[in-house]
């Protein structure tokens, strides 16, 4: 079984929210790779030209030429809209099993939960969203992402490194329905690698319900597992341990049964192999 991890980001993040989920599959024998969506290794309040018009099929095209240079498939987890990227990979047949963690839906599946609506009503009422750059303020961060947080001061350190996010990938994600390329479409018939979708009680950016509904798509392959008590930002807040126990140990025994197979035919092939010679 190859031990290759590949973590994407959500909206506003960096690689650097994967530190403690990083440190945690690494203890346990993992080679974890935490890639920057496009545009995304920015400076926090200089959003990068073109970014405002940069869509959802560029970063996954770009994830998908990161993912073909590995030597074998790895396994994809994505939190939040790095969890509609690995749909869309995992879709593309680029991983041996897919983890989304509190994702964002995939176009068809209803997700304007007044949570979601309230989240996201300010940038919104801007003319042109659509097309420029957006970042989270403060109190938007602190009711969206961090609430279920204890340590205010960390949950600022933690603001403090939220970069913009396209305005177009927010259409794509938030309103596909307007989106003529379907940039968030995702035929649940291309993803035949396990899927593990987890969802967490308290979550106002991708609710419990959203993400209940994202799993029934996936239910011929999908495991759901829903953690009470945690809000969106199971990469970090208090209880993350439990969350990222929970899917390396599904990870693990998921592939070891395809592990145990393979080395089964490897053994078979090698001893046809021996036989063939004398």
């Amino acid at each position: 079984m190859d031990r290759t991890l590949v973590m994407i980001h959500g909206m506003w993040a960096t690689p650097h929210v994967w530190r403690h989920w990083r440190g945690h599959f690494e203890a346990r024998g993992w080679h974890v790779l935490t890639p920057a969506l496009r545009h995304h290794d920015a400076p926090p309040l200089e959003p990068p030209e073109g970014l405002g018009t940069t869509s959802l099929l560029d970063y996954a095209e770009d994830l998908e030429a990161f993912v073909a240079r590995l030597p074998a498939k790895p396994v994809i987890v994505g939190h939040s809209m790095g969890g509609l990227l690995a749909q869309i990979l995992a879709a593309r047949k680029l991983c041996a099993a897919a983890v989304l963690l509190c994702p964002a839906p995939p176009a068809g599946v209803f997700a304007l939960h007044p949570s979601v609506m309230r989240a996201f009503l300010r940038i919104q009422l801007r003319w042109g969203w659509w097309k420029r750059p957006h970042r989270a303020t403060w109190d938007e961060a602190m009711w969206g992402t961090f609430h279920t947080c204890t340590d205010r001061l960390e949950s600022g350190r933690e603001y403090g490194r939220f970069v913009h996010e396209s305005g177009r990938v927010l259409v794509e994600v938030g309103l596909p329905f307007l989106d003529r390329r379907r940039a968030a479409t995702v035929d649940p018939a291309a993803i035949t690698c396990p899927t593990l979708v987890i969802g967490t009680e308290k979550d106002r950016l991708t609710p419990a319900s959203v993400v209940r509904k994202t799993a029934r798509r996936y239910a011929h392959v999908a495991e759901h597992h829903e953690f009470p008590g945690q809000g969106h930002w199971v990469v970090g807040q208090p209880g993350w341990q439990d969350v990222a126990a929970y899917t390396a140990d599904w990870i693990e025994r998921t592939l070891a049964p395809q592990a145990d197979v393979a080395g089964g035919l490897d053994k078979r092939r090698a001893w046809r192999s021996s036989i063939s010679r004398r």
